[in-house]
């Protein structure tokens, strides 16, 4: 449908004038203006009220100057102000003192001597006895100035005082950004890597843009959409996504914004929410990190939440009120799903869950695709080789290893990004970045690399185990050496055998120090954490034990602040307890012995 003559046309942008940042609001004028020009108007007129008048186009005198020219008829006349005593005069015509016909001398006050009376009215030199001038504005400056102040202090008080107050009042607003539809749009086009998760959120954008395809067939398009998965796979790019091919105004906000430190306004800033988005219906809210306001009530140690209960409640009611009919659709984001309230998953509020995981290989090579465009590669750099050498990575992690190779390379001066850089860049991403400047002695180092070499020979031998892609001594981030194993393809299930490999595998370091010194050192930590974890999930979530047979003990680890769990018994008995510990001692000696008699076999290769 072509636009309408009211939205092709628009009014000419000045000249010369940059469009003002979505979200960012004008400059205000400084209203502080006014006050200093009045202020300078104020030390002007009192500088000038201050300033001894004339003096310029006179002479100076002694006052026995005076008296001599007076003596000597150069004086035609003077003026006396008793109160100081300063006389100015004229001298006779054709009489000058320095090219000046008048002066000025400072004489006693309350009154010339009677000789010098007498003196004056012998040589003829008229008198003109000058009052005392009347500092008129001085006085109305000396008791009007403070009132003056006062005033303009209560004043500056009074609108500070309404600014306060109109925060206050607009603290139940919503904190929300709206993007408009004549924003920079972004598209699924600009979204790579999730096909399965636009197919199932397409049909929001089609009801958004053909309601009547659904409502014809009696069909309710979802109130809700839960959109749940890992940090940085692209939750908040798929929602505006959304909108921008729906082409309907988006309304962003997250749950942190929802909560102040007075009770109520959330639930205030709630309604202040769905108010808009229906004003400008049909639109898309998208409320980022919803599990910060949405947690289970009435969990944790110390009670609950009332702030966030109130919030929760108000949101529970708004999106039970509103009709599907007025074309808001409610998007929230979360990466812990686990501990939102039932209440808020329920049918007719969040009808729709959509899982946004990590992506497979065929979608890092399209994200990487994306983020590819406008960085100048080499002709021989092929993305499907460096999405296999990228599992598990998100949309986030593959943005910053290209953005990390770009800076690599103009930190080189290389006008192109090849491999080395990208290679580069993965192992800053994984490990950290080198620590070259690291000091360390040389029986440290060589049994980090008897460490790494325990690790890299048990890896390769051992088919259970992923194959070994890059070894190293040099520290990076917090490790002193990193040995790297990348499997050949997707995997999302890990056989016994497997798990049994990879215990092997990690305690393989430990058991090459043992076998070259003698000595073992703190280097395994992490090793021997990752290996106990292994076992301890074999035996109690995964069944992998026959003494103890397909049963799950325990449950999962759960966080205190929930307050499931806690302070309750374990599930099983103090004896099932010490079979546990027995069986998870046995397995990590299993792998133990392994690793040793692989290192001990192939002794001359780890040397």
């Amino acid at each position: 449908m072509s636009p309408s003559p009211e939205e092709q046309w628009r009014p000419p942008e000045p000249p010369n004038r940059q469009p003002r940042p979505a979200g960012s609001r004008p400059t205000p004028r400084p209203r502080w203006t006014p006050w200093i020009v009045i202020a300078v108007l104020v030390t002007a007129l009192l500088v000038w009220q201050a300033a001894p008048g004339g003096g310029g186009s006179s002479a100076e005198l002694d006052y026995s100057e005076f008296l001599a020219a007076v003596e000597a008829d150069r004086v035609s006349e003077i003026k006396y102000e008793s109160s100081s005593g300063k006389i100015t005069g004229e001298f006779v015509k054709g009489q000058t003192e320095d090219g000046k016909s008048e002066f000025s001398t400072q004489g006693q006050p309350d009154g010339l001597p009677e000789s010098d009376v007498a003196l004056l009215d012998e040589n003829g030199v008229g008198r003109n006895y000058k009052p005392e001038p009347s500092d008129w504005f001085g006085q109305v400056l000396f008791f009007f100035l403070p009132i003056l102040l006062i005033i303009g202090v209560i004043v500056w008080m009074s609108r500070r005082a309404q600014g306060q107050m109109g925060a206050v009042m607009n603290i139940g607003r919503s904190r929300a950004k709206i993007y408009n539809t004549d924003k920079p749009k972004t598209t699924f086009a600009d979204v790579a890597g999730y096909n399965s998760v636009k197919e199932e959120i397409t049909e929001v954008v089609d009801f958004l843009k053909l309601p009547s395809k659904f409502k014809d067939i009696g069909a309710r398009i979802p109130k809700g959409v839960l959109l749940v998965g890992p940090p940085g796979t692209g939750k908040t790019l798929i929602a505006r996504a959304v909108a921008g091919e729906a082409g309907v105004p988006f309304v962003s906000i997250t749950g942190s914004d929802f909560m102040e430190m007075f009770v109520g306004v959330g639930a205030a800033r709630v309604r202040d929410l769905f108010q808009t988005a229906r004003k400008q219906a049909p639109s898309i809210i998208f409320v980022d990190e919803i599990d910060s306001i949405g947690r289970k009530r009435g969990a944790g140690l110390g009670g609950g939440h009332d702030e966030r209960e109130q919030t929760l409640n108000q949101m529970l009611v708004e999106m039970d009120g509103f009709d599907a009919r007025t074309g808001v659709i409610l998007i929230a984001a979360s990466n812990r799903p686990d501990i939102l309230d039932p209440a808020l998953l329920r049918p007719g509020r969040f009808d729709r869950q959509i899982v946004v995981d990590r992506p497979d290989l065929e979608g890092r090579k399209g994200i990487l695709e994306v983020h590819a465009k406008g960085k100048p590669l080499e002709p021989n750099v092929r993305l499907d080789v460096l999405a296999r050498r990228t599992p598990g990575f998100t949309g986030a992690d593959l943005a910053n290893l290209m953005n990390e190779a770009a800076l690599l390379a103009a930190r080189r001066d290389l006008q192109l990004i090849g491999h080395a850089e990208l290679e580069a860049a993965i192992d800053r991403v994984l490990a950290g970045p080198e620590r070259k400047n690291r000091i360390m002695s040389d029986k440290e180092k060589l049994t980090i690399a008897y460490h790494e070499g325990g690790h890299t020979l048990v890896g390769h031998v051992l088919e259970g185990t992923d194959p070994i892609h890059k070894v190293s001594i040099v520290a990076r981030g917090r490790a002193l050496g990193w040995t790297l194993a990348l499997p050949t393809e997707d995997k999302y299930l890990r056989t016994r055998t497997e798990l049994e490999d990879s215990m092997a595998m990690l305690l393989g370091g430990r058991t090459a120090e043992e076998l070259a010194f003698g000595e073992i050192t703190t280097g395994a930590s992490d090793d021997i954490e990752r290996c106990t974890d292994i076992a301890r999930g074999m035996v109690t979530q995964y069944g992998m034990s026959e003494r103890l047979g397909p049963q799950q003990l325990g449950k999962a680890k759960t966080e205190v602040f929930l307050g499931r769990d806690y302070g309750h018994e374990a599930d099983y008995s103090a004896e099932v307890a010490g079979v546990v510990d027995a069986e998870v001692r046995r397995l990590i000696d299993t792998a133990h012995d392994r690793a040793r008699s692989i290192l001990v076999a192939h002794r001359a290769i780890l040397d």
